[in-house]
C-alpha cells in the first residue's frame, strides 16, 4: 500500500493511521463505521502534490490500539490527531460515520479546520427523533444482524480469516455496496480489519460492543448526532451527496442543511454510498478544488 504507518497518542490509547505524503495543506481523510484508513488509499493517489493527506483507523477500527469508553471518543480524537501531525488549520474530510465526526470536532471547537467536507455522512434528525431512533441499535435483533452482515466482532483463525479476505476481493464487482472498487483495495481494507488475538486467533474489527458504545451518546449532550450540529459550524462545508447514497432520499432536506449558512456547497455526485472506494478520483477533484479555495496560495 502507498504510504507511511504512522501512530498517533490518543486519550487512553494509540491510534494507527497511513501518512499518503504530498506537500501542501494537510488534510485528515476520516472513514466510516466498518472501514480504516486503508479505505482512503485510491483518493489519495490521485492528490499528487496538491496537499499532505494523511488517515487514521477511528477508535475500534483497523490497527488502532484503543476502544470507546465514551460515545464522544472517537471525534474527539481528532483534535489529538491533528495536534500530533502539527495541524492548526487541516481540512477534514469525513466519509459516513467519519462525515459526523468531523462536523461535531468542528461543532464542538475542539478543532478549527480551514473547511470540512461530509461524504454521504450527514445526519437529518431533530434531537429527540436521533434519540428516539439510536435506541434501536441496542436491541438485540440490531446486535445480532450486525454480526450476520458485517461479521463485526467475529473470531476465527489464520487460514479462514485469509480465505474470507480473497472472498471480499473476489466479489467487489458484484458487491453492490463496493462495486467500482479495486478488489486490491478492497484485500487491504477488508485485511486491516482483523487483529491478531493472544490466542492465535483473529478479531474482526469494530465489535458490536463498540457500535453499540458510539451509538449511544448522552441525550443531553452539547454537541449531538442531530441535525443541529450543523448551527454552529461557521467554516466553509461542503457536502456530497451520492445518487444512490444513504440520503438521495432525503435531498431536499441535505440542501436545507447547505442553505442554512454562507459557505457551504452540495455537490450531487452519479455514485452509491462508498464513495472514496468506488468513485476515488472524483472525490479526489472535489477534495483537490477544496484546497484551492482555501488556500490561494496552493497551484
Amino acid at each position: 500500500m502507498w504510504g507511511r504507518e504512522i501512530r498517533a497518542d490518543v486519550t487512553g490509547g494509540i491510534l494507527s493511521g497511513i501518512d499518503f505524503g504530498g506537500e501542501g495543506p494537510g488534510v485528515l481523510l476520516v472513514h466510516g463505521t466498518g472501514h480504516n484508513c486503508a479505505a482512503w488509499a485510491d483518493v489519495a493517489s490521485h492528490l499528487g502534490t496538491h496537499c499532505h493527506a494523511v488517515a487514521f483507523d477511528l477508535r475500534g477500527h483497523g490497527y488502532s490500539e484503543a476502544g470507546s469508553r465514551t460515545a464522544e471518543q472517537y471525534w474527539r480524537d481528532l483534535a489529538d490527531v491533528a495536534a500530533s501531525l502539527g495541524w492548526e488549520r487541516p481540512i477534514l474530510v469525513g466519509h459516513s460515520t467519519g462525515g459526523y465526526a468531523v462536523s461535531a470536532a468542528t461543532a464542538a471547537g475542539i478543532v478549527t479546520p480551514a473547511a470540512i467536507a461530509v461524504i454521504d455522512g450527514v445526519v437529518l434528525e431533530d434531537r429527540a427523533t436521533a434519540i428516539h431512533d439510536n435506541a434501536h441499535w441496542h436491541k438485540p435483533e440490531a446486535a445480532q444482524r450486525l454480526r450476520e452482515i458485517y461479521l463485526y466482532g467475529w473470531r476465527v483463525d489464520r487460514h479462514d480469516m485469509l480465505d474470507y479476505v480473497e472472498q471480499c476481493a473476489r466479489e467487489t464487482d458484484t458487491d453492490g455496496f463496493n462495486a467500482g472498487a479495486r478488489p486490491e483495495l478492497m484485500r487491504q481494507v477488508i485485511r486491516r480489519c482483523f487483529t491478531s488475538c493472544a490466542d492465535g486467533q483473529y478479531l474482526r474489527r469494530p465489535t458490536v460492543e463498540e457500535i453499540t458504545m458510539t451509538t449511544a451518546p448522552d441525550p443531553d449532550a452539547v454537541v449531538y448526532p442531530s441535525v443541529d450540529v450543523y448551527e454552529p459550524i461557521e467554516c466553509p462545508m461542503t457536502i456530497v451527496l451520492p445518487s444512490d447514497g444513504f440520503y438521495a432520499r432525503r435531498a431536499d432536506e441535505v440542501r436545507s442543511v447547505v442553505q442554512s449558512s454562507q459557505g457551504r456547497r452540495l455537490i450531487e455526485i452519479d455514485a452509491g454510498h462508498n464513495v472514496p472506494m468506488t468513485r476515488p478520483a472524483e472525490l479526489a477533484t472535489i477534495i483537490i478544488d477544496l484546497v484551492r479555495q482555501t488556500h490561494t496560495d496552493v497551484e
